[in-house]
Order: structure tokens, then C-alpha cells, then sequence
């Protein structure tokens, strides 16, 4: 395992005029995290949606679902080739992947240099993901080699549940992923709380990259909430908060941290206390 230099995007959202206006964002952005030396490029949850601004159905929740997964391959094409022209890892958000009225899945994609993609689904929907899309549960949690380690995807929701990250831990996963979209400050604070006790828990590195900004058009992404950060243990070696990074409010930008394995095996031999190795494997009963 090594270091590794992460750019987490807080993802303003737009209403593309068509997909070459999109593509030319996705380019831009990219190339500008490219430049700031990252290796691991990550995007939010459902960034994607904003394709559906150019498509049949738009303001209609149901129908913009049912018009970006049937751009899926195209919109898959487009990133794999921007992880091939600027030689990076990209997790370019999570994407709808199905054929509704059928089956349809939140699937992140994370695609090496040469372009080729491992998939992470999410495993529990919201309700809104539930009830108006009618999205089903994915995978288990899984992990993935990169040339810094194991590496898990916790798709928004999915950090909000302690077993599903630590499965990943348990796998060697030490730096987490979790791509979020967020409509309130309510759920933003969710992700947020949660991936931080994550990492706290689990002496872990959680990084989330959230969608930011208002597209009244769109009835998926017409409002967005958060900010990009990177949290740690809390605990000798780390901040006193555990926030190794994190962004503005609600400001499109990416957020840079250089994150090092060393450092957790340090806290996990040395710290004040050991989280990831005293992780209860049962539970004593209630006094009689």
C-alpha cells in the first residue's frame, strides 16, 4: 500500500443544453482535478441526472430515470475515456443502470487509467429512490485493489449503516468512497455525521463528494446540499476533530488530500484507544 493523491468534487449542477455541453463540463472538470496532481478523481451521487435537462420527460421524476439509463453506455463511454486521456482513476458519481419498468440499480463505477470499470451498487434505497423510482437493492458491499491499496465505495445512504462499511474494512478497504446527492441540509448532515463516525469507528479515511446547486428544471437534481470532505481517526497523529479536509458550502470546487496508510496503521497500533481492532464480534446479554 502507498499514499495516494485524492480530488473530491463538489459538483455544481447545471441543465445541460445537449450531451456536448455536458461532455465539455465532464472535460473541463476533470482535467482541472487532473491538474491539481490527483490520482483518484471522485464525483457524487446521481451527477449523472442532469443529462436528463436535454432529455424527453424532463421535470418528471419516472421519465428522467427511464431517459439517462438509456444513455448509460454512452455516458459510460465518456468517462471511460476521460480516465484513458488524463492517465487517472475517475469515480465519476453513480449511475441508474437498468431498463425501467424492469429492475434498475445505483451503480458506481470506478474506472482505471486504461479505462476499464468494477462496479460498487448501492444496497439500501431512500425513499425517494424507493418510492418514486422504484430502484432496487444491489450487491453486497465489495472491495477493490488499486495501486494504493483497498479501496470501498459506501454509496450515500449505504455509510449511514456501520455493517456495510466495516464489511469492507474487514476486506482491507482503509479509504472509503462514498459519492452523495443531497436535497436538504438534513440529509447532507446525515452523510456527513455518518461518514464520520465511520472513519472514527472503523480508523479508517471517508471521503464524501456531494452534488451543490439548484436545476429547477429537474426533478431529480433541483436542489443540492453539501460539501466535500475527508475525515480520519480522531485520535494522536490526526486533527483533533478527525477533518482532514473539507470544502465551502454549497461552492462548486474540488478539495484536494494527500491520504497515506501508514498513518492508520500508526493509530491503529499506537493510538489512545484501538477502534478498528476492540469492533465487538458479540454482544454480552442484559443483566436478569
Amino acid at each position: 500500500m502507498r499514499a495516494v493523491r485524492l480530488a473530491l468534487c463538489q459538483y455544481g449542477v447545471t441543465a445541460p443544453r445537449d450531451y456536448d455541453a455536458y461532455a465539455a463540463k465532464l472535460e473541463a472538470l476533470v482535467a482541472e482535478g487532473s491538474a491539481g496532481g490527483a490520482e483518484l478523481l471522485v464525483l457524487p451521487e446521481y451527477a449523472c441526472m442532469e443529462t436528463a435537462a436535454f432529455c424527453p420527460g424532463t421535470g418528471d421524476a419516472p421519465a428522467e430515470l427511464a431517459a439517462v439509463c438509456a444513455l448509460q453506455p454512452r455516458l459510460m463511454a465518456l468517462y471511460a475515456g476521460l480516465a484513458r486521456r488524463h492517465r487517472i482513476w475517475l469515480l465519476p458519481g453513480s449511475l441508474p443502470f437498468g431498463s425501467p419498468p424492469g429492475p434498475v440499480h445505483n451503480r458506481a463505477p470506478l474506472i482505471d487509467p486504461q479505462g476499464r470499470a468494477v462496479f460498487q451498487d448501492k444496497r439500501i434505497m431512500t425513499r425517494f429512490e424507493a418510492e418514486r423510482w422504484g430502484v432496487a437493492p444491489g450487491a453486497p458491499p465489495r472491495v477493490f485493489d488499486t495501486p494504493w491499496g483497498r479501496t470501498g465505495i459506501a454509496i450515500c445512504y449505504d455509510v449511514e449503516f456501520p455493517t456495510l462499511v466495516r464489511a469492507q474494512v474487514e476486506q482491507g478497504a482503509w479509504l472509503i468512497l462514498v459519492p452523495s446527492c443531497t436535497d436538504s441540509l438534513h440529509g447532507f448532515n446525515r452523510v456527513r455525521l455518518c461518514a464520520r463516525a465511520r472513519a472514527l469507528e472503523n480508523q479508517c479515511f471517508v471521503a464524501i463528494a456531494p452534488t451543490v446547486g439548484r436545476a429547477p428544471a429537474l426533478a431529480t437534481l433541483d436542489e443540492n446540499h453539501g460539501y466535500a470532505a475527508i475525515f480520519g481517526p480522531v485520535d494522536r497523529g490526526f486533527p483533533e476533530d478527525g477533518v482532514i479536509a473539507r470544502g465551502t458550502l454549497d461552492r462548486p470546487a474540488w478539495v484536494f488530500a494527500d491520504l497515506d496508510p501508514a498513518r492508520l496503521d500508526a493509530v491503529r497500533e499506537n493510538g489512545a484507544v484501538r477502534n478498528f481492532r476492540d469492533w465487538p464480534t458479540s454482544f454480552p446479554s442484559e443483566p436478569a
